[in-house]
Parts: C-alpha cells; structure tokens; sequence
C-alpha cells in the first residue's frame, strides 16, 4: 500500500515544492495528469480516469491556499492542545515531566518515535546526578501567535526541603530565569533569559544542560566545528582538577556548531549556540547513569538570552512510524481469549488485511485466519486496531502479519504455562536477593554473605536520603547507633538499592503464602541452608521451595519484632557511597558489628573498623503495620506443617498488633484492621475476628475496592446473609467500575499511564481480580486476569513489545534495573514496572539499565504478583470449557 504521494507546484518564486496528501486522505494512489485525475491500484496501473472540471478563479486561489497552509504545517512544528511543539517526525515538550534525577523533564526531544534528548535547563554542575540541586518550575505560558513556549524557573527549590524527601542542600545563590522555546519550521530556538546577572563566582559554573541519551548513541559519530569526533561505550579519561579539590571530566569536544550522528538519517541532530561556547560532556564522570551532556555556561553579566541554541533534528522525507504489533511475547492457552493489539501513527490508513499464520515443523507457513482490523480509536498519540484470533485452539508455532509488519512467533499449546514462565521468579529472582545468604548458581556467585553487621539504631530526628524518617524517639528501648540483635538474618533486597522494608517484605510472604494455599507449587529447584547461609540454585534439596522463600520472609519481620518490640520500618545503609553500590551486596559493609569507640578492638580482635553498619528506622504508622498483620495471618497458615514454632510467632505477634490499634475514624485504617481481620479470621476463626467484620460492613461497603478480594475470601465463613448480600451489591457496582476502566484502553486492563511504569499495580489488582472471579465469575470474567497477564508479557503500549518479565518469552527485558545493572544483565524472574510515559502522551520503555521508573525490578508488588498471576490463569483455563 502506498502511504503518501508527493506533488509538485510552483510557489510564488516558480520553484518545485512537495506536496504530502496525508493518508488519511485517499485510499488508493491519485495523480493528475494532462487535465485527468487519475486513480491507480497498487501497481500504478490505471484503473479509473475522469475529466476534472475547470476551476473557477476563486476555488483555484482557496485551493492554492489551503494546500501551502496544509503544506507549511506538515513541514513545521505547531503547537498542539497539550502545548508542545509536534510534526511528523519530531515532538518538543518543556516541562511537561518535572522528574530531572529520572532524566525527565526541562527541553525534551523526541525524534522519529524515540526521546534522544531530555532534562534542557540551567543546573549549577556541569554533570549533576541524583540528590543535586534542582529548580522550582513554574506554570508554563503558551504563546500560538508566536508559536513559542516559556516557563518561568528558580534557584533554590525550597518545596523539595519541606516535603523532607530527598533533602538537598541548596548553595548560597538565589536567582531567577525563564526557558524560552520557539519553534522556527522543523527547528527549535532554546532561550534562556536571567533577571539578574549571576555572581562572578558562579561564571563557569551554572550553564545550560541538554542530556543527550547514551543508549543509541554509543559508537556513532560527531561533529564540532567540522572537527569528527565519536561516543565512547565507557566513560574515558582525563579527569581534571578543579580549584575546590573536585575532579572533571574533560570534555569530548567544544566549539559553536555540534552535529550528532550526521551518517545517520534517523538520528542527525545539528545544534548550533548563538551565545557562547558548546561543551560536550561525558555525564557518567561522577555517576554511572549519566548521558552525554551539551552544555553552554552563562556568560558574565548575561541577563536577555544568556543562552540562545538553535537544534535542527534531521527529518527523514515523509517519515511515518511504523505499525507495532504487540501480543504476548509467551503465547496462548487454546482456551484463552486471544488478541493482538496494532500500534499506529494517527495519519495510518488501516489496512484491509490482517493475517494469522502458522509455521509447521518444515517451516512451512500457512495463513490460517484472514481478516480486517477491527479500528480500536486513539489513545496516547497513537491510534489502535485490535485482531481478535480466539477460536484458533490449534496447537503450535503462529505469528501476525500486518502488512510488511510481521510478530515474533508465539505459541499456542495447553502447557504454555506450565514451564518456563512462573518458574524462573523462584528459580532466580527470589533466591538472588535473599540477603544475610551467600547465593551460589553453579561457576557463578550471585552475591557473598552480606550484612551480617545488621544493625545499628538510626539516629533520631533523621530524614534518611531514600526516604526513610526517624523521629524524636527510637520507639524502643535501644539507644541511637546502639547495635540491635536479630536483624541478621532472613529478608529479601528490594530492588537495586539492597535496602528492607517492612511492607515490602510482608507483601512477598503474603504473596507466596496464598499461592501455596490456592495452587500447592510442588516445586523444588534449591537448595537454602539457614544455618550454613548458603542457597544453592539448581540444587534441590526436597524441600519445597516456596515454604523455604516464605521462611526466608518471615525470619526478617519476626526477628526485627522480637528484638525491637515492635515491628522495623526498613533497614538501610547510612551512606551515600554505599547506597548507590554497583556490585556484590557482600561488600557494602564489613559484616561486622559495629563496637563502641572506647572499645579498642571489634569482637575478631581485628582493629576498630568504620560505622559502615546498616541503620534500623521504626515508626508510628498503624496502617503499616495492619497491612503487616494480614501478612504474618496468611504466613502462619502456610508454615504451620513446615515451621510450627515459626507460624506460631507468625500468629502471636500478628494477634498482639491488631489487639493494640483501636477505631479513630480514619477510613483507610478501618479498611486496614478489617483486612487484618478477615486473614486471622482465616487463620484462627475466632469470634472476634468474624463480629469486627460484620461491625464494619458500612467501612467494608466504601473501601470495597481496597478489602474486597479479602472479603471474598470469607464471605462463606462469616455466615451471614446480610453480609453476603452487602458484598455482592459492591461487587457489582465495582465490576462495573472496572469495565468502564477497561474500556479506555485497547489492551483489555486497568491502566493509568504515568511517568512510572504501572506494571506492578496491574499485577496487584491481577490477583485480587482472581480472588474475586472465584466469588463472582459472572461479574469478573477470567478474560480480565488473563489479558492483564498478557499485559505484562508483551501486549502493551510502545515500540519495545518486550515481556516486562526477564528471561521469560521469546522477548523479553534483558538490560534492568537490578543489583547487576552495571554490567547492562538482568535477573531471571524479576518483574519490572515497565513501559513508562514521557508526558503528555508517549509511552516509553528503552534499553538502559538505569530507569527505575521502567525497568526497576522490586520484591514486593512485582515478581511475586507475576507468580500468582500465571498460576491463577492456569488455574482458570483448566476450569474453563
């Protein structure tokens, strides 16, 4: 099919210009020729020819008119509703996204289909990271008749202080500025203008940064000045000394005229400054998750366009992005309901066509089903077609074809997930970030015994760097920095940060506990000695592996709660230089106990080592430690045969919690002690537990979103009809919440886009939507969990159709944000957040090891909820005819 067609016409200056007829405009190629408008089939063979009537003056001027109108648009940038600049080809937003430590936000670039440029703002460092100094963003101000964009900025940014999170100490400078961008046909002018010019001591150092992203642009070319140059894979030297004893990278090139990747015709960008000179930096001179950087500093005494660039992407000629046909990168269950969803750019002509086929054993390919698309609509900045294949039942190898655009091959068979798929989060995942064990995988060790140091008291009156707050008091009869016994010892690292936190921990174990309750998970693949602190993987040992990881779980909660008398909040190095470790989690700390200074030697004889022990932080948080409790109830239930001293810890210390929290009108902590409830409930079925529920009927009506699924879950038990009723009345009114959800997207699930990728909440609501498909099936319909999961596995938005899953599908996630993230690898098993959006509407899941917001993998709303996921679809297909 032919997508576009040039014309020629004379301008005012009789010179040829092209003319590109949207596709939306025709379906079939048309010329005119000799006084006829021709129409033509695909093979430029006439098919039709018709005399086109003489036009008279005026219809001839307006047409002239709306066609150099038409024209002249298609060729430049132009404001749109959300107020960025767009053509095709190219898309400029400004502050669209305030996230700069997630390299999102200032000037952003997003050139044929990818964000090559981000983070265009003044910064007060020449390569600034994390935990640096960052501006308050003011509102935006759109001006159409200028076609131009600006946005008023300040130096220091008192509301990051107050909000306590990430507390950065601001210089002594205070000064304001505003960004500039306008769009001149397909180029930008960046602009910043200062109210004041900046203290002389602040010459050289504050300048504008536009981050360049590394990913696609290691090992291609430049040019500065005509002088060529090229992106290094590693950061290389020299570092140079600077007056305040710091050390820079020098730069790769300087000069007024940068042209990147100019071989390229999908990536050439030429970036010229008006106002002083272009700086090329290496961003990773100080941290590893740094970009290339360009940079200008602002000149003495510059006030009005302190920095003026003017950034010209190279377009390719009638550039259209391609379809994107997205599906799950695992296959299908023969019963299953099966679709693929076509991404589109919003000027696509669907096609008539769009074909399964079948590829046999010789490689044969037969088309097996032959239809046309059904048109979804718009979302995001595309436009969707949906193929629906479900009465394909036929075991083996398929794939889509859509056009010239073809899918990766899936299969279609009834073991689809029985291997291969769950398998590998506790095969891997799980076993790799156990901490306080040595993980051994054959040749290879995953990580040595670590923080066996645990822990220190934190200090009080502390807001840690990550979050972490410790108030006035301990909340225990420990003394700050005073060692704390018992916290050695089981727990899973959360994500790529090695740190425990008490929710995340309780999630997994609660998480692990109900599969084992609904599923059974008679699998055992390693080996865990508690005493010997090794894991062997691919070792069975004959103990089933999902009561060894809920073991592992609880051993952290019920250790911490032992010694502190009360549940931790999370445990973390106190370090900045520790936090952002790349590597083995064994070497972040020395293992061991930290002595007091007037003792003269640690515990081995070895000399008095540094503080470098992780510090315990408690808290006041009753809706914490609630969730806690449902937790614990649920592990005893699966531990009891395995573990019976453990599980009765796992009770006693969940029934004393709950025993202590009280009523105080807060909703969502009513809606916390009646989940508690419903999970002792389960576990003991003791009256009180049942009367709190029927109490709190009015709280369980309005929070059903939150306690629903648990309430399913007892809704036979509590034996009471009024009960009964009053959940099913919610169930419906939440079934038709959900659908209504559903129906905003293409893809069959909740999803609301945002600048972190929403994986995880979709795996959370996966496994309350099968609790609640097992009460109520004819209002919760298996499809839901099943295209949820196909969500995760490949059918989502975006050009990166890869399983958020590492290791599992035939594509999938293999450059993470994991504890080996350094060495661009990944983790079998772990589930990331996935596809984010770069706002206001492009969706977004790129190939670098260092986006948390998209590729983090993290222990407690992720793998684990992955794993109930693909058990539970199994489940119901079983059951299903």
């Amino acid at each position: 099919m032919t997508e576009s067609r040039t014309i020629a016409f004379p301008d005012a200056c009789s010179k040829k210009l092209p003319l590109v007829i949207p596709e939306r405009f025709h379906r079939e190629p048309m010329a005119c020729k000799d006084g006829f408008l021709l129409q033509t089939c695909g093979n430029g063979k006439v098919e039709h020819q018709s005399r086109l009537p003489k036009p008279s003056l005026k219809y001839t001027l307006i047409l002239i008119f709306v066609i150099i109108s038409g024209f002249c648009n298609a060729q430049s940038l132009q404001l749109t509703e959300d107020g960025y600049f767009d053509m095709p080809g190219l898309s400029v937003t400004l502050f669209h996204d305030i996230y700069p430590e997630g390299h999102q936000t200032g000037v952003t670039i997003i050139q044929h289909d990818s964000r090559v440029a981000a983070n265009g703002d003044l910064r007060l460092e020449p390569a600034p990271g994390q935990w640096q100094p960052v501006p308050k963003v003011g509102q935006r101000k759109v001006d159409r008749q200028q076609n131009q964009v600006s946005i008023p900025c300040a130096y220091p940014n008192p509301d990051l202080n107050r909000k306590g999170f990430n507390p950065i100490i601001y210089p002594d400078l205070e000064f304001e500025y505003q960004i500039r961008v306008q769009a001149q046909g397909s180029s930008i002018i960046v602009a910043v203008d200062l109210e004041n010019p900046l203290p002389e001591e602040w010459i050289g150092k504050v300048g504008f940064n536009l981050e360049l992203f590394p990913g696609e642009l290691f090992g291609k070319a430049f040019y500065m000045d005509g002088k060529a140059g090229s992106f290094p894979r590693q950061l290389n030297g020299p570092m140079m000394p600077q007056d305040d004893g710091s050390f820079e990278v020098e730069p790769l090139a300087k000069g007024q005229k940068f042209v990147i990747a100019p071989a390229s015709d999908l990536r050439k960008m030429t970036i010229e400054s008006f106002a002083g000179e272009l700086e090329l930096l290496d961003g990773r001179s100080h941290h590893n998750n740094g970009w290339f950087i360009l940079r200008s500093a602002v000149p003495s005494g510059a006030t009005k366009n302190a920095i003026q660039w003017r950034i010209s992407p190279q377009l390719q000629a009638n550039w259209r992005r391609l379809p994107v046909i997205q599906l799950s990168q695992v296959g299908y269950h023969p019963k299953q309901q099966k679709f693929a969803v076509i991404e589109c750019d919003r000027r696509h002509q669907p096609l008539d066509l769009i074909s399964l086929e079948r590829v046999d054993a010789t490689g044969t390919v037969q088309t097996v089903v032959q239809t046309k698309p059904a048109a979804w609509g718009e979302f995001l900045r595309y436009t969707y077609l949906k193929f629906d294949f479900s009465q394909i039942r036929e075991e083996g190898l398929y794939r889509v074809r859509y056009g010239d655009q073809l899918s990766p091959l899936f299969e279609i068979g009834e073991d689809i997930y029985q291997r291969h798929v769950w398998q590998p989060v506790l095969e891997y995942f799980l076993p790799v970030q156990m901490c306080h064990m040595r993980i051994n995988d054959r040749y290879r060790v995953w990580h040595g015994l670590c923080h066996m140091d645990d822990a220190l008291m934190a200090e009080v009156d502390t807001i840690h760097f990550d979050g972490y707050r410790q108030g006035a008091s301990t909340l225990t009869s420990f003394q700050p920095g005073q060692h704390v016994p018992g916290l050695n010892v089981g727990g899973w690292h959360d994500a790529g940060d090695y740190d425990l936190r008490v929710e995340s921990q309780a999630a997994t174990v609660r998480t692990l506990s109900l599969m084992r309750e609904a599923f059974g998970v008679h699998y055992d693949e390693t080996t865990v000695d508690q005493e010997a602190r090794i894991v062997e993987l691919h070792r069975p040992d004959g103990v089933l592996d999902i009561l060894q990881q809920i073991e592992h779980g609880v051993l952290s909660i019920v250790g911490g709660y032992k010694s502190l008398g009360r549940l931790y909040r999370g445990i973390i190095c106190p370090d900045l230089r520790q936090y952002v470790l790349l590597g083995d989690a064994s070497v972040m700390t020395d293992n061991l106990i930290y002595q007091p200074k007037n003792a003269a030697v640690q515990t081995t004889g070895v000399p008095l080592l540094p503080m470098d022990d992780r510090r315990v932080f408690t808290e006041d948080n009753p809706g914490r430690e609630l969730f806690v409790v449902a937790c614990l109830a649920a592990a005893n239930r699966a531990l009891r045969n395995y573990n019976k001293p453990l599980a009765d810890d796992c009770l006693a210390i969940a029934s004393e919690i709950w025993d202590t929290h009280a009523e105080n009108g807060d909703e969502k902590l009513a809606a916390a002690k009646l989940e508690a409830a419903a999970e002792l409930f389960l576990t003991t079925e003791k009256g009180k537990y049942r009367e709190a529920i029927i109490a709190g009927q009015s709280k369980i009506a309005s929070q059903f979103e939150t306690v629903g699924w648990v309430m399913s879950r007892v809704r036979q038990q509590v034996k009471d009809e009024g009960f009964q009723q009053l959940l099913a009345n919610e169930a419906l009114a939440f079934s038709e919440k959900l659908r209504t959800e559903i129906e905003k997207t293409p893809y069959g699930v909740w999803y609301r886009p945002y600048i972190w990728g929403s994986g995880w909440n979709i795996q959370r609501l996966g496994v309350k939507q099968y609790y609640l498909q097992q009460a109520w099936p004819e209002l919760f319909p298996a499809e839901q969990l099943t295209d949820a999961l196909n969500f995760i596995l490949g059918c989502h938005p975006g050009s990166n159709t890869a399983s958020f899953v590492s290791g599992v599908g035939r594509k999938s996630l293999l450059v993470a944000y994991g504890t080996n993230r350094a060495d661009w690898s990944f983790i079998p098993g772990g589930s990331v957040s996935g596809t984010g959006l770069v706002r206001p509407d492009f969706p977004e899941l790129k190939e670098w090891p260092f986006f948390w917001q998209q590729s983090e993998y993290v222990i407690g709303g992720g793998a684990s909820n992955f794993m109930f996921m693909v058990l539970a679809a199994q489940e119901l297909l079983k059951e299903k005819r």
